[in-house]
């Protein structure tokens, strides 16, 4: 049995500044505690070859403890935290909700190099006694998985009915379900690729020029240009249009300047930069021989991958995560492919809860602990045309193969309200 953690609860600050909570409670007294706290695990050696002396993760728990209930892992987007019941995704998480706390324990962690209470460029190195800021050290996707790990071993957490999450989230997702294959019963990723393309490096790269050199000023720009890649050109003509504010300024450039003030009061820059380096080195293939070689793990395990791409997004579409199902197929592994039907881009995971609600649910109601295919208790479609959208553009039809969830976009799908969060991606 694994040593009781130190395990205070500590106050998130903006741009990462802590501090001190209360004294440490029991081990078992963070399942179902429903509020952030934060677990020192000791020192932490980076794929890099780096150390970080010491590791301190931010997480929050709901629902069900490990000896009660099956597990669910979120992780969250670029600029999420570990309040994902709370905060980001919570829709989706409570009882009688997706992922039911009556049946489930939910566990989301503050991703490493984040600013939300998980060692970050704002955490003091104890070699030096000053924060870390743009020496932070290079972090991989295949790091925060193992983080996630560590954090579950520390809160004797064996098995994961569910890893899920979206954008950089699924990219750690899918990497958390092969560091420990046999562990995972199902992952979901969503919009995420199996590697990380030439174009959304490009946009990147950019954004991260941006930081480098303007600082605060630049986040702010780098803000500007992301929350153009997580909406789709419809949503922006439909919610905007040429409209003008009373300033005279065009409406869109508004919201725009909105999102990159926000991020700026509650974001560190060197944060930013540090994330947004984390998802240009996913590639799951990238020493396992290739990505179907990488695959072929999930599908001796008996791991059962879903994949949701997001209709219009143009920063992981569609085609990108269809590839991964694809490769997952040839190398052996149950996988399946279904796509939101939303005009809000990237960002539909943040939005769509109807149809979010419908497809997890599905996933946790239908593959119980004894690890059996997804049952389908609805007709498979070999082909899911995409038809006119509302602006008269016409879609592609995706390739034949197998789909979970056909019925996944309500009738209202193209109505869902805009969402004005901006925590999670």
């Amino acid at each position: 049995m694994s040593a009781p953690p130190a395990d205070p609860t500590r106050a998130t600050e903006r741009r990462g500044v802590r501090s001190a909570g209360p004294p440490a409670r029991p081990v078992d007294s963070w399942a179902g505690a429903g509020r952030v706290r934060t677990v020192a695990l000791g020192p932490f050696r980076l794929e890099s070859g780096a150390t970080l002396p010491a590791l301190d993760v931010a997480f929050r728990h709901d629902g069900l403890a490990p000896d009660r209930a099956p597990q669910v892992l979120v992780v969250h987007a670029l600029t999420g935290s570990a309040d994902a019941a709370g905060d980001w995704w919570e829709p989706l998480i409570g009882p009688g909700r997706a992922i039911d706390t009556t049946r489930f324990g939910v566990l989301c962690a503050n991703l490493l190099g984040s600013c939300y209470g998980t060692t970050g460029p704002a955490s003091i190195d104890l070699r030096t006694g000053e924060p870390y800021g743009a020496s932070f050290p290079e972090v991989t996707p295949r790091d925060e998985a193992r983080v996630q790990w560590l954090l579950l071993d520390r809160l004797e957490v064996d098995r994961l009915a569910l890893v899920t999450g979206g954008s950089l989230g699924g990219m750690v997702a899918l990497e958390v379900a092969l560091e420990r294959p046999a562990a995972v019963d199902n992952a979901l990723v969503i919009a995420a690729p199996a590697a990380i393309g030439a174009l959304a490096i490009g946009w990147n790269h950019v954004q991260l020029e941006l930081v480098d050199r303007l600082g605060v000023d630049g986040l702010d720009l780098a803000r500007r240009l992301a929350m153009t890649t997580y909406r789709s050109e419809l949503d922006f003509d439909l919610r905007f249009g040429r409209r003008r504010e009373e300033d005279g300024r065009h409406s869109v450039v508004s919201y725009l300047e909105h999102q990159g003030r926000r991020l700026v009061d509650r974001f560190d820059p060197d944060a930013y930069r540090a994330l947004v380096r984390v998802m240009d080195r996913h590639d799951i293939g990238r020493g396992r021989g290739g990505t179907r070689a990488a695959l072929t793990a999930l599908g001796a395990a008996g791991t059962h991958l879903f994949c949701l791409g997001i209709e219009g997004d143009i920063l992981y579409g569609p085609a990108q995560v269809q590839a991964l199902v694809d490769e997952a197929t040839a190398a052996g592994v149950a996988a399946d492919y279904a796509e939101l039907r939303s005009i809000k881009g990237h960002d539909a995971f943040l939005v769509e809860w109807e149809q979010l609600t419908e497809l997890i649910a599905r996933i946790l109601d239908t593959a119980p602990r004894d690890r059996r295919r997804l049952e389908r208790t609805t007709p498979w479609d070999d082909v899911v045309p995409h038809d006119r959208d509302a602006g008269g553009r016409t879609g592609h039809a995706a390739p034949a193969r197998r789909r979970f969830a056909s019925t996944i976009a309500s009738p209202d799908a193209r109505a869902a309200p805009a969402s004005e969060h901006g925590g999670a991606t």
